[in-house]
């Protein structure tokens, strides 16, 4: 059995481990919004029947004019998660290539299934044997960005191999330049992941899409099963994927800026991230990862790479200034 991933959260067990309830620690572990959006009203149909079609249709067409996918009708799932243990259907017998270091998950899904997993740093070491390849941009956890006329070449590279490419911008809602869903019907071998949770602060709402032709698309539905995503879930993406989300950017960004702030004044140096979270490089990485612990803060930190943590964003002023004196004090 392949060793579990450590992920962001876990604030029960921190709490366990050095004290405190878990309603008074602050998480700056994750990547997600801290600052929820309203929840929108939700008619009592929704909870009290299965997804009706419409529901599936109208969250569907709220996320291909959100996510600008032209011709292609987003598929919503029960978070990209779900899909991620898919993918080896996909390529059966054959082989993937993941750009990384990233989200661990791809690779553990692959070797779940006993196929020939490669992790490469750059995209010059990829092969016409990588039957599917996968690029997390932006990066987790350090912010990468590829192109998009770069992302597109290996794409048609992919497809004339009859390669896959799958692109997963979970972190890209406050980029949308950046995403290659505007192009996505043309791409006839792309996949992309979107993430709900993030961006809108609802993780727990286990939410996402994924834009890919109908071919691709219809296998992960089927493989997924009727109903896979709850009715209250699609009533809410598409009442909120209609609006107007440009302050919700706005906050992110506010609150972005504030832990840049923070960090810097800390003299604690950002060697990349997203507008969701930064990424720290420190000699003392598990020294301040276990004093931010003992004053109830808990921070990502990668077992392959003991040098790094990742901070997500604190909801509010109050929390920059907790998160503030407890790196000051650790400095004194």
């Amino acid at each position: 059995m392949t060793n579990r991933i450590v992920h962001g959260g876990g604030i029960t067990a921190a709490a366990r481990q050095h004290g405190g309830r878990p309603e008074d620690w602050l998480d700056l572990s994750t990547g997600i919004n801290p600052n929820p959006v309203v929840l929108p009203e939700v008619p009592v149909s929704a909870w009290h029947r299965l997804p009706d079609q419409h529901l599936q249709e109208r969250a569907r067409e709220a996320a291909r004019g959100y996510y600008h996918s032209g011709d292609i009708l987003p598929l919503s799932v029960p978070g990209t998660q779900s899909v991620i243990q898919l993918l080896p259907r996909l390529v059966p017998g054959g082989s993937a290539a993941i750009l990384s270091p990233t989200y661990g998950e791809y690779a553990r899904a692959f070797r779940l299934a006993g196929l020939p997993v490669r992790q490469v740093s750059t995209i010059t070491e990829l092969t016409a044997d990588d039957r599917l390849v996968v690029v997390v941009n932006p990066n987790n956890p350090d912010g990468r960005m590829l192109p998009v006329d770069q992302l597109r070449d290996l794409h048609d590279r992919q497809r004339e191999q009859c390669g896959i490419l799958l692109v997963d911008e979970a972190f890209g809602d406050v980029e949308p330049e950046a995403s290659l869903a505007p192009y996505a019907s043309s791409m006839p071998s792309l996949i992309i992941f979107r993430s709900f949770g993030k961006f809108f602060g609802m993780a727990g709402l286990r939410l996402g899409f994924v834009i890919a032709e109908t071919s691709i698309s219809d296998r992960f539905e089927d493989w997924l099963g009727p109903w896979a995503v709850s009715g209250p879930a699609l009533s809410i993406a598409a009442s909120l994927m209609e609006r107007d989300t440009s302050a919700i950017r706005d906050r992110i960004l506010q609150r972005r800026l504030a832990l840049e702030t923070v960090l810097h004044q800390s003299h604690l140096h950002i060697a990349g991230g997203t507008a969701l979270f930064a990424l720290v490089a420190d000699d003392r990485a598990e020294g301040i990862y276990t004093h931010l612990c003992r004053h109830h803060i808990l921070v990502r930190k990668f077992d392959y790479a003991p040098h790094r943590l990742r901070f997500g964003l604190a909801p509010d002023e109050e929390a920059d200034r907790r998160l503030a004196g407890a790196l000051e004090e650790y400095s004194t």
